[in-house]
């Protein structure tokens, strides 16, 4: 019977430890577990080609595309660089804007990258991942009186805007050899308050949502004023 009695203990010892597995949330590896699909992934990756402007379509004619504000219609725009929001993160994909008639691009290409951010993705570019968050009814002025010479001024304050939408600005401007390239913009609301300088760093690009954050957007000081000239 001592055989008998030690079959017995083995078999109480196997199942006490099989309990004890159990307990621990250890699951045997030979039954497959249900975890749900796998999270959708995007490319982030932009279209091998400039999309086209909406304000300026290739089948217009000079005077429709003049009539569009930022475009003379004498010829095909030029690329530029916006920033769109794909995943967590921004992006930069290429756009076809209309080449600024005036003498100072910087106005008529401020207001033309904004309308590249305001309007909706192309179907290859949701494909991809891209979307905006600028919303349509902002707009863009120049530099008033007492502010730096590339100051730009919105109709809503800059901190106003949804985190990603003021990201999506400040690196679109901060692209733009028009505007510079300084990597920044110095933008101001609609009110007297003064303009600030707002930098596109790699933290921003990778989490835009650092425009929630107090002190992204830097006054500008005495010293920093001084090296710009103001608009007198």
């Amino acid at each position: 019977m001592r055989p008998g009695r030690r079959t017995g203990r083995r078999t109480a010892a196997v199942v006490a430890l099989a309990l004890a597995a159990a307990g621990c949330g250890i699951r045997g590896t030979s039954v497959p577990v249900d975890a749900g699909g796998a999270p959708s992934r995007v490319s982030c990756k932009a279209p091998a080609s400039p999309v086209p402007s909406a304000s300026a379509p290739a089948s217009a004619s000079p005077s429709a595309s003049a009539s569009a504000g930022t475009g003379t219609g004498a010829g095909p725009g030029s690329q530029a660089i916006v920033y769109l929001v794909c995943g967590s993160a921004l992006a930069q994909v290429e756009r076809e804007v209309p080449p600024p008639k005036s003498d100072d691009p910087r106005l008529p290409t401020a207001r033309a990258l904004l309308h590249e951010l305001q309007r909706e993705p192309s179907a290859d570019e949701e494909k991809a991942g891209f979307s905006t968050a600028l919303p349509r009814d902002v707009t863009v002025t120049g530099p008033r009186d007492g502010d730096p010479a590339d100051a730009l001024r919105l109709s809503i304050r800059p901190d106003d805007l949804p985190s990603f939408a003021l990201a999506q600005l400040v690196c679109t401007y901060g692209a733009s050899p028009a505007l510079g390239r300084t990597h920044a913009a110095v933008l101001g609301g609609p009110g007297d308050d003064t303009a600030h300088r707002y930098d596109c760093s790699a933290d921003v690009l990778a989490n835009p949502d650092i425009a929630e954050n107090a002190g992204w957007g830097d006054p500008l000081s005495q010293e920093a004023e001084g090296g710009a000239p103001q608009q007198g």
